[in-house]
């Protein structure tokens, strides 16, 4: 099944060349302009519950997030975006830090320039808003190999959410937020989609940099395709991403995960498909597995596979409810350690 998704990913990307969104955590919207002078407060809020079906078993009420931002326009061809995550349970700081800022010249849109603290321009999940995710956690390959997720940097936007082709190019410090570059490199990263049909986006993504403390020799290599299939309400996504050589195991990885001891060469995908129903319901679900470490077979611990089934539930365009079921599952030895996650989303 493995070789079947990634082999597939790969040769769609291979044939053609989704938009890019936004680099922050406010999703892009088509009808909201910021005239000169003018600022947005926003935000949003995620109390969680979850359930660990161990033994014994855990539970806990938290904030997955709790973000608020401002962003506003400076002359006509100047904008500006500032967020703030206030949640003591991610990032590992517990106490509120600076997440993305970033200031852009936007005068022409296939030439946007931006410079400040923002996402990597990979891969469509990571890309996505927070609170846009349709299931409450990413995919772990996202978390794992996508990192940091976050970076300082200066980057180059093309297109928007009404141009077939978007593209993104970034060069940034590779050490994550709230720190300097730990060497005298630069990480490249760069992402390119392009809408083939009305209901048919493909998209790659690449990145190469150095991310070990005080090392310019060990490299790293990073290649990611993806696609999405939007038909009326029927929605497909699926994304395969590869990595290879070093890495910085202290270095942050997404939404507060915990990292984990990678080998040379590491890959994963995932597959996710949801409806939209006319009772404000979005049934989803998602397959999705990780290899830590290509070279070791049947070796615990290292490769696991995850089945997500979910049900959102929309009582208005800020407000919504998830609920997911997380089925982990390991191929040598098998553990509890399914979950059960709650999430109600509040956005302002």
């Amino acid at each position: 099944m493995k070789n079947i998704i990634s082999i597939s990913i790969v040769l769609m990307i291979s044939m053609f060349i989704s938009q890019i969104q936004a680099q922050g955590c406010d999703a892009e919207d088509p009808t909201d302009s910021i005239a000169p002078a003018k600022i947005k407060l926003f935000g949003f809020i995620q109390p969680e519950y979850n359930y660990t079906f161990s033994d014994p078993a855990e539970s806990t009420f938290k904030f997955r997030r709790a973000r608020i931002g401002v962003r506003g326009r400076l002359f006509e061809d100047w904008s500006y975006y500032f967020m703030l995550e206030t949640s003591p349970f991610i990032g590992g700081v517990g106490s509120a830090y600076l997440m993305d800022a970033f200031v852009t010249w936007d005068k022409y849109n296939w030439a946007r320039l931006s410079v400040g603290s923002y996402k990597q321009p990979f891969g469509r999940e990571v890309q996505t808003a927070c609170n846009a995710l349709i299931t409450i956690d990413r995919a772990i390959v996202s978390d794992q190999l996508v990192v940091p997720q976050r970076d300082y940097g200066i980057s180059i936007w093309g297109g928007n959410v009404n141009t077939r082709l978007n593209y993104a190019f970034a060069i940034m410090n590779g050490s994550g937020l709230n720190k300097v570059d730990n060497n005298n490199k630069k990480d490249v990263v760069g992402r390119v989609t392009y809408k083939v049909f009305d209901f048919m986006t493909i998209g790659g993504s690449f990145r190469y940099g150095y991310p070990k403390l005080n090392n310019d020799e060990d490299s790293r290599t990073t290649y990611g395709g993806e696609i999405l299939f939007d038909i009326n309400n029927l929605h497909i996504q699926g994304e395969y991403i590869h990595d290879e050589g070093a890495y910085d195991p202290g270095a942050d990885t997404g939404c507060g995960s915990e990292p984990l001891a990678l080998g040379e060469e590491r890959d994963g995908a995932y597959g996710m498909i949801w409806y939209d129903t006319k009772w404000n319901l979005q049934p989803v679900f998602k397959y999705e597995f990780f290899d830590q470490d290509l070279d070791l077979k049947d070796v615990p611990y290292r490769y696991s596979e995850r089945m997500t089934i979910g049900l959102n539930y929309y009582f208005n365009k800020a407000i919504r409810l998830q609920v997911n079921y997380q089925a982990n599952i390991e191929t040598v030895i098998n553990e509890d350690n399914d979950k059960f996650l709650a999430q109600i989303q509040v956005v302002f």
